[in-house]
């Protein structure tokens, strides 16, 4: 489904209730299928999430996740750690791509049996599930931090739970403290001090109802229409929390850059455009705790046409696509001067946008929804739309809420 974006007004005063976040809904998922007497409130309902539910029943044969970097890496430790569980685990064409040998590198330490059935370091991947004995692994720390959180989240359930040393500078330091504080959360015993991780062994879970709070990743489209938006807008979500567990909070601050102000009544978040920004502001920001809301950056700034400068990136080119190259291809196409290296970007100031423009999506959500803000500014035409529902299902219909017109092409 191709669709036709464009903005009937610029001025917004609207509230928005966003689904719960696919990065602690998978987490909880995980650890409800280890420990029975963990309940979830608040799940996402992105199809990420129904991938993982799903995946998590099997016992034997195939399980595709299809586009589920998450469920990809969280359901290789899981199958590896479960006894008997017997299952070839694959996914789609982009997924058969995306790295996985560091993870079944680390598994193998621990004692898992796991065959490469195509590709040496990439799925499909045969697992043969066992009981797991040995506690000590090591892997660099500059990874995606969902290799960790996989080992993490599986700990608890280990003869003699983990000791986990991370090699060198640790990247996205919040998710892995998210799911630190999820096991906390269940009455897991855990150390995380430097570069070193300890989980002891849990038999029984606490009785625990772990409510997911909506996802600030979806959140950060919001943050970009507000701020290409006139002085005045405001948007309000809910539900969130202003001691947030995800990395992507820090769109708080980021954003305070693009003159948008964040506060909180109870559970619900505000965003206020409460100053106009020059245009010789330049925008610097190291993204290694927050990579994934580097498209929706870099898309506001070529909006505002304000410099951009992006560090950290190392992991998107791992991402459901190259997502600095797609970058790169989709806003040169509205006219942007655009460089990228393996991990970093840089956008000099624009001084027009192209109008009716076609983005492709390249089966990468984040690309349809860091680009629509856009729509703000010129009407553009996104490519296959319903990417979206990976993690956002509703994200069109909560744009048209906003005075967006949408019309199917």
């Amino acid at each position: 489904m191709n669709i036709l974006i464009a903005a009937t007004k610029n001025t917004l005063h609207q509230h928005i209730n966003i689904t719960g976040s696919k990065s602690e809904s998978n987490r909880s998922l995980l650890l409800q299928a280890l420990y029975q007497n963990v309940q979830i409130e608040n799940i996402s309902n992105s199809v990420d999430a129904q991938v993982m539910q799903k995946g998590l029943k099997v016992h034997h044969g195939e399980v595709n996740i299809h586009h589920a970097g998450t469920a990809m890496r969280f359901l290789t430790a899981f199958f590896a750690t479960q006894e008997g569980r017997d299952v070839l685990l694959t996914g789609s064409q982009r997924m058969t791509e995306r790295p996985i040998k560091i993870l079944v590198d680390a598994l193998r330490q621990l004692g898992a049996e796991i065959e490469y059935v195509k590709n040496d370091g990439y799925p499909p991947i045969k697992i043969k599930g066992k009981t797991i004995t040995k506690s000590k692994v090591s892997l660099a720390a500059n990874v995606s931090s969902q290799y960790i959180s996989a080992l993490l989240l599986n700990a608890p359930q280990l003869e003699n739970g983990l000791e986990l040393t991370l090699e060198g500078k640790i990247t996205s330091v919040p998710y892995i403290k998210m799911t630190v504080a999820l096991l906390n959360e269940i009455g897991a015993n855990t150390n995380f001090e430097g570069n070193s991780i300890t989980v002891r062994p849990l038999n029984a879970a606490n009785d625990t109802t772990l409510v997911v709070e909506s996802d600030w990743s979806s959140a950060s489209y919001f943050y970009s229409i507000v701020a290409l938006c006139q002085t005045g807008t405001e948007i309000s979500l809910s539900s969130y929390k202003a001691n947030s567990l995800q990395g992507d909070s820090v769109l708080q601050e980021v954003y305070r850059q693009f003159g948008v102000e964040t506060s909180f009544n109870e559970n619900i978040l505000k965003l206020k455009k409460v100053t106009e920004i020059p245009k010789s502001t330049n925008i610097n920001i190291d993204l290694a705790n927050a990579p994934d809301i580097a498209q929706t950056i870099a898309v506001t700034c070529f909006g505002l046409g304000i410099k951009c400068e992006l560090s950290g990136l190392h992991t998107l080119k791992i991402k459901e696509t190259d997502r600095l190259e797609a970058l790169k291809t989709e806003l040169s196409k509205l006219g942007a001067h655009i460089k990228v290296t393996d991990k970093e970007l840089f956008l000099e100031p624009s001084q027009a946008i192209k109008e009716n423009v076609e983005i492709d999506t390249y089966n990468d959500h984040r690309m349809a929804m860091a680009f629509a803000p856009l729509a703000l500014k010129v009407p553009i035409v996104v490519n296959d739309a319903e990417v979206v529902s990976k993690s956002y299902p509703d994200f069109w219909k909560d744009l048209e809420q906003l005075s967006f017109s949408i019309t199917k092409l």
